[in-house]
C-alpha cells in the first residue's frame, strides 16, 4: 500500500542488514494495523492483532499502544462480550497512504478483464475506483509510478477468451443491482432465446453468479409458485428490469454462497456425489485445480488422483471433463456414461 523508498528497495533486494530487515518489517506491520484500524468502523482487538499478525498476546498489547501514541485520535469502543476494539476516525492517515505501481496495473487489468468478459457494469464501476485512487494521489507521486504502472501494463498480458460473449444491458444490471441493495421487488421481461418468447416476472432478486458461458440472477418468483425455490435468470435474456415500489423479505438463512457451491458451474439441479479419477498423467497438474470449494483429494498408490465432492450440474460438468479427455474418469455417478 506504501510507495517505496530506497531503503525498501534496498531490503528488498537483501542488500540490507538482516536486523534492519527485521525492524522494516516491523515498521511496515505497524502501518498496516494503522491503516486496518483506519479502514474498519467495528474496531479491531487484539486478538485480532495477534492472529492477523502471528504475534503473542503482549506483542499484540505493544503495537496497540505504539499506535495510541503516535495517533492520540485512536478511539476506544466496547463491542460484544466486553471486548474492547480500537480504531483510527477517518482521514487520520490522509497523508500516509500512497499507492504502488503494482497495485495501479493491477487494478487496470482487472478493467481489462472487466471489459473483454463484458462485465460492463463492473467495469465501470472499477473505473470510477482508479479515477477516485488516481484523484487521492499526490502529483509527485503519481508522475513517478504512472511510468512503472504503464510499462508493468505492457508487460502483464492476459488471454481472451474466443468465441461470442454475451451483452447484458447496464440500465438492467443497474435497476437488478438497486433492487438488490433496498431489497425491492422487480418486474422483468425475459426472453427465451430458443423460441423467441417473452414473459414477464415478478421477482426477488438474490444476487448475480458469474459463470464460464452464462452470468446469472439468482431470485425467487414473487407469487409463491414455486415455494421459497431459488431460480437462475440468464442476465443477457432479461430485456428489461422494473424495481417495483414492493420490499420483499429474503428466504430465512438463505446464503448465496452456499447456494452457489451447490453446483459446479451456475446451472442449478438437485446435488449428487462426484467421483473423478484423474491418470497421473495429469494428477500433479489436476492437483492444482479447485473444481468445488467442498472438494476432498487423494493421491492413489499408483500416482493417480481422485476428487470428490458433491453437487449439481452435470451439463457443466460435461464440457469440463472434455477438456481432460481420456486422462480423467468418472467413477460416481456409476450410470454417468450410461446418460449420454
Amino acid at each position: 500500500m506504501f510507495c517505496q523508498s530506497p531503503a525498501i528497495n534496498a531490503i528488498m533486494s537483501g542488500k540490507e542488514k538482516p536486523e534492519k530487515k527485521m525492524a522494516y518489517e516491523k515498521t511496515y506491520d505497524l502501518l498496516d494495523l494503522a491503516i486496518w484500524m483506519q479502514s474498519t468502523r467495528e474496531g479491531v482487538s487484539l486478538a485480532d492483532i495477534a492472529r492477523r499478525f502471528n504475534v503473542s498476546r503482549r506483542t499484540a498489547e505493544r503495537m496497540r499502544d505504539l499506535i495510541v501514541t503516535r495517533f492520540p485520535q485512536t478511539e476506544e469502543i466496547v463491542g460484544e462480550n466486553n471486548v474492547k476494539h480500537w480504531y483510527i476516525p477517518q482521514g487520520t492517515l490522509k497523508d500516509f497512504i500512497q499507492f504502488t505501481a503494482e497495485e495501479l496495473s493491477a487494478l487496470e487489468t482487472a478493467v481489462a478483464l472487466f471489459a473483454e468478459r463484458r462485465m460492463d457494469d463492473k467495469k465501470t464501476l472499477l473505473e470510477s475506483v482508479a479515477a477516485k485512487i488516481r484523484a487521492s494521489v499526490k502529483p509527485d507521486v503519481y508522475r513517478r509510478i504512472e511510468t512503472d504502472s504503464e510499462a508493468l501494463l505492457e508487460a502483464e498480458g492476459f488471454i481472451c477468451r474466443p468465441g461470442p460473449k454475451l451483452k447484458i444491458s447496464p440500465e438492467v444490471i443497474g435497476a437488478l443491482r438497486q433492487a438488490i441493495l433496498a431489497c425491492k421487488r422487480v418486474k422483468i421481461v425475459y426472453v427465451n432465446k430458443t423460441s423467441g418468447k417473452k414473459s414477464t416476472n415478478v421477482i426477488d432478486p438474490y444476487g448475480f453468479l458469474y459463470g464460464e458461458r452464462n452470468h446469472y440472477l439468482a431470485a425467487r418468483h414473487s407469487d409463491g409458485f414455486y415455494g421459497d425455490e431459488v431460480h437462475n435468470f440468464i442476465l443477457a435474456n432479461i430485456v428489461r428490469a422494473e424495481v417495483l415500489d414492493e420490499p420483499f423479505a429474503p428466504v430465512a438463512g438463505f446464503s448465496l454462497q452456499k447456494y452457489a457451491e451447490q453446483s459446479f458451474g451456475a446451472w442449478h439441479e438437485q446435488p449428487f456425489e462426484v467421483e473423478w479419477l484423474f491418470d497421473k498423467e495429469v494428477a500433479d497438474e489436476a492437483a492444482q485445480y479447485v473444481f468445488h470449494p467442498t472438494q476432498k483429494t487423494r493421491r492413489n498408490a499408483d500416482g493417480s488422483l481422485t476428487v470428490c465432492f458433491k453437487a449439481g450440474g452435470r451439463v457443466e460438468m460435461d464440457w469440463h471433463l472434455y477438456t481432460w479427455g481420456k486422462y480423467v474418469r468418472v467413477i460416481r455417478p456409476a450410470d454417468w456414461y450410461e446418460k449420454k
